[in-house]
């Protein structure tokens, strides 16, 4: 039996959607009946909460394999309830590789230090921003704002790099993991085709939202965090924590070997990935 963890999540309801699609049985694990019963999927779930021990471990009663998008903070809990006989295949975040400490990369880093001191078969994938998935509000944010500015005010001209990945990537790595016969317990970075300077990202977004051109406006670091609390303020404006501009000021690339050579996966382009995501029927 495969038990999905997170079913009602972005990248957990996008799975559900490609196995169902694909005729593999599975079983939902969510905590919320309601919520799963909103995506209109014809499968029953199980019914447990991650900090619940004795009802997550009746959830995953006869799992073979455990495949979780839930937060990685919560892979002990996960590793303690699951099957002896169990194989995993867990969602991170290359937010434990961020040199600026926060709760989310430091649960990241929790989880994956508990799947390799298990010893369990298994591996967990740690995707970089994820773009394209129903409801997400990464690039659909950015150009939100960018509707209603004629620059982009960013720190240091915007040069950092980054690497996204679309989620039918994510979707894809996550399928091919769950089929691969892993003999011992990995971690691997998941990623788009190729990092670059945050600004390109931008101007891809741009065209791609149909937008005219929006120059970058580079401005220190320190100014852009002490002013965020103004999108929260500002009707209109999507809210931007301080925390997240200071991520911009930090290299997020990544090899892939990995991900092309055991999983077989290559990554879309951004141009197609974020083609696919302003769709006329999805535009902002």
């Amino acid at each position: 039996m495969i038990a999905l963890i997170g079913a009602t999540g972005r990248s957990g309801a996008a799975l559900a959607r490609a196995l169902l699609a694909d005729g593999t049985p599975f079983t939902p694990v969510v905590r919320d009946a309601a919520k799963w019963a909103a995506l209109g999927l014809p499968v029953a779930p199980r019914i447990a909460d991650l900090a619940d021990p004795a009802a997550l471990r009746a959830a995953l009663e006869g799992a073979t394999l455990v495949i979780s998008t839930a937060h990685a903070r919560h892979a002990p809990a996960i590793l303690a309830a699951a099957p002896a006989d169990a194989r995993f295949v867990l969602m991170g975040s290359t937010r434990r590789y961020s040199r600026w400490a926060d709760a989310h990369g430091d649960g990241v880093r929790v989880g994956e230090a508990a799947l390799l001191a298990s010893g369990r078969a298994g591996v967990m994938l740690h995707p970089t921003m994820v773009y394209g998935a129903q409801g997400e509000d990464n690039v659909q944010r950015l150009a939100a704002l960018l509707r209603r500015l004629p620059f982009a005010p960013l720190p240091g001209g915007a040069q950092s790099l980054v690497q996204p990945i679309h989620q039918s990537d994510v979707t894809r790595a996550l399928l091919a993991a769950a089929r691969h016969p892993w003999k011992g317990p990995e971690a691997m970075v998941i990623a788009g085709p190729e990092p670059m300077p945050y600004r390109d990202f931008l101007a891809a977004v741009v065209r791609a939202a149909g937008l005219g051109p929006r120059p970058v406006l580079p401005l220190p670091v320190g100014l852009l965090r002490g002013l965020a609390w103004l999108t929260r303020i500002i009707p209109g404006l999507p809210s931007i924590g301080a925390d997240e501009i200071r991520r911009l000021t930090e290299d997020k690339a990544f090899d892939i070997a990995p991900m092309r050579d055991i999983l077989g996966v290559t990554p879309i382009p951004l141009e197609q990935g974020l083609a696919l995501t302003f769709a006329p029927a999805e535009k902002i």
